[in-house]
């Protein structure tokens, strides 16, 4: 359907790393999910996820990456930072705007404070800059349940603390078949991608955070917490903040202006 989507693959030390990119533009901008790239990559499916990016194809080419296929123990969310630094400087991209979502957030701002010269705008989409208490008891609650195998309770339980009421709603009719399908061979990946979050804290480091930088939330987010959002608006000093009122930690999906205003934001002039 998209004649300008791709898969890829790029080489990181002794394993890989899948992406998927699609469209045409001479600026590049680099994308990076959330924890359930730890139980799906993108490998395969560039023309599957091509669609909700339309509006940049013309201006940039969109690279979504998942993260790299076999992590070491105590692989941290700095390691995977530097490992996707990796990854742009193997496939030329010498700057790119970037947005994180969620995990991917975390991710973004490592990238940003250790790589600057990698990201030119950063986009931070309802995501955190340490893991704070509900973050932790979300995410080991979810791990406990990829332990035991419950993977239909792991979808709907993540779903539940995702997405609006309005949203759920339509939702739960499908409850009874959500998990049948997706459930990975082994959870070896999500174990080591909620470890690194449960780590994971940027804070501290956020004033190195140069660029400018669009911050989205979502004022019911029930995965990150609203408040997040507002840590790193005040500690990114080039930053600007919106919140999405009455959507949660899936306002990157529910929100029909997400991508637009992501594009408004990267298209707009620099500060003089």
């Amino acid at each position: 359907m998209f004649k300008n989507a791709r898969n890829g693959i790029v080489t990181i030390g002794d394993t890989e790393m899948r992406y998927a990119s699609f469209g045409s533009g001479k600026k590049a901008l680099v994308l990076l999910p959330g924890l359930s790239d730890g139980l799906a990559t993108v490998q395969g499916k560039a023309a599957l996820l091509a669609r909700p990016y339309q509006l940049f194809f013309d201006r940039y080419t969109v690279y979504l990456f998942s993260r790299k296929e076999r992590m070491p123990e105590g692989y941290s969310i700095r390691d995977m930072a530097a490992d996707q630094a990796t990854a742009l400087k193997a496939l030329g991209i010498d700057r790119a705007a970037v947005m994180g979502v969620s995990e991917g957030g975390m991710i973004a701002q490592f990238l940003a404070i250790d790589h600057p010269e990698t990201v030119d705008r950063l986009v931070l989409a309802v995501t955190a800059p340490r893991c704070s208490p509900l973050i932790e008891a979300n995410v080991a609650r979810w791990a406990q349940m990829a332990q035991r195998g419950e993977h239909k309770k792991l979808m709907i339980d993540t779903s539940e603390n995702s997405y609006s009421e309005a949203r759920l709603k339509k939702m739960r009719k499908l409850y009874p078949l959500i998990g049948l399908l997706g459930k990975p061979k082994t959870y070896e990946r999500f174990y080591r991608n909620a470890d690194a979050i449960l780590r994971f804290d940027a804070l501290p480091e956020l004033p190195k955070i140069q660029c400018p930088t669009l911050i989205l939330a979502g004022e019911l987010d029930k995965t990150v917490g609203v408040e997040a959002s507002h840590a790193l608006h005040e500690q990114i000093q080039s930053s600007s903040l919106f919140v999405y009122p009455g959507l949660g930690h899936a306002a990157f999906e529910e929100a029909p202006d997400f991508n637009r205003r992501v594009y408004d934001f990267l298209e707009e002039p620099p500060a003089k």
